[in-house]
């Protein structure tokens, strides 16, 4: 049965010599796995990096996860959106990749069932929406975890406060990813997170 859904991409891997396995979240059935054949050349890589914002149909078995016959893109993750200048231009889209990539990863490791959740689904998107527009993402990643905890129901009692050094904004992340081990029992600390506690001065 084919359907078709928007969803956003959390992580793409390997799975055998002709195929690869898209984690999505979508808007019709909440976390899905799909299959993906012919990387590279039915389907361009860049369409499937993390957050990109695609339009997926695939045919759904009986058994197994669903194949992917079709994919329009939407929003690439490796967007770099326009700024002020030419040198803010290639900061601002490196900061923002890096920024994206964590977030997939949280996305990944959070959000784990496959049941539809619209609200959930717009607050992601408008988040990302939100990324694309701002020239200033050094404290978006933080800005997001927090919304994330309100939206997942176990919001912060304390506001974290703007941090404005890079030591402040290490000490804000660490503490929120402590905090979301402490809710989430499937959270693992992203692969990004060492990177995204450097690049931001």
């Amino acid at each position: 049965m084919l359907s078709t859904t928007d969803a956003i991409v959390l992580s793409l891997q390997p799975h055998s010599d002709k195929a690869h396995i898209l984690h999505a979240y979508t808007r019709a059935g909440g976390r899905v796995n799909y299959k993906v054949y012919g990387l590279g050349r039915k389907h361009p890589i860049g369409m499937y990096m993390p957050l990109s914002l695609i339009q997926i149909t695939a045919d759904y078995p009986a058994n197994g996860l669903p194949t992917i016959r079709e994919a329009v893109l939407q929003r690439s993750g490796l967007a770099a959106k326009r700024s002020y200048s030419e040198t803010v231009l290639q900061q601002s889209g490196l900061y923002k990749q890096t920024v994206s990539l964590f977030i997939s990863e949280v996305l990944y490791h959070v959000l784990r069932h496959p049941m539809p959740d619209e609200p959930m689904y717009d607050f992601i998107e408008q988040a990302i929406q939100a990324l694309d527009r701002t020239d200033e993402p050094q404290n978006f990643h933080l800005q997001f975890l927090v919304s994330f905890a309100a939206k997942l129901g176990f919001a912060m009692e304390k506001e974290i406060t703007e941090p404005r050094t890079r030591t402040e904004r290490q000490e804000s992340l660490q503490h929120l990813c402590a905090y979301f081990a402490e809710h989430v029992e499937t959270w693992q600390n992203p692969r990004s997170l060492d990177v995204l506690m450097e690049v931001f001065d």
